[in-house]
């Protein structure tokens, strides 16, 4: 049972290393090529609202469920993980309209804000708090 958490936890791995791998082919993002080429005078990309909001949106729930599945793999609580995708929702639900309003404002707030926001829109960067915090959680409950 041991070695089944494990590989379900490594596939919860590879699925957020695969949505990353293939953000370009997956998910409508004209921001994609954008901030990769980390220029802030190349010229704002054409967009649209709808498929852009349903493909972040998308993008989210992946690693949203790849992030529980790692979750409850290393800790075996199902109350944890509820938490852990609460604190994940909450951050995203603070984070996209704000970088939402960045984009609506033509990231005319501030390249590196909007960069940032994006960041924390995109990628399952709360998973990196949470597994720390919930590992020392349980340290203390162990003691």
């Amino acid at each position: 049972m041991k070695i089944l958490n494990w590989l379900l936890a490594i596939a919860g791995i590879c699925g957020l290393i695969s949505v990353r791998m293939l953000e370009d082919k997956i998910f409508y993002d004209p921001f994609l090529e954008y901030f990769h080429e980390a220029n802030k005078n190349i010229e704002f990309p054409h967009f649209e609202w709808g498929k852009l909001i349903i493909g972040h949106l998308f993008r989210f729930i992946l690693n949203l469920i790849f992030s529980c599945l790692i979750i409850q793999c290393l800790f075996k609580n199902r109350q944890w993980t509820v938490q852990g995708a609460m604190l994940i929702t909450i951050i995203f639900l603070i984070t996209f309209p704000i970088y939402l309003y960045c984009i609506n404002d033509r990231f005319g707030i501030g390249y590196l804000l909007s960069f940032y926001m994006r960041r924390f829109v995109i990628q399952p960067l709360a998973l990196l708090l949470i597994v720390p915090m919930f590992y020392y959680r349980k340290q203390l409950m162990i003691k």
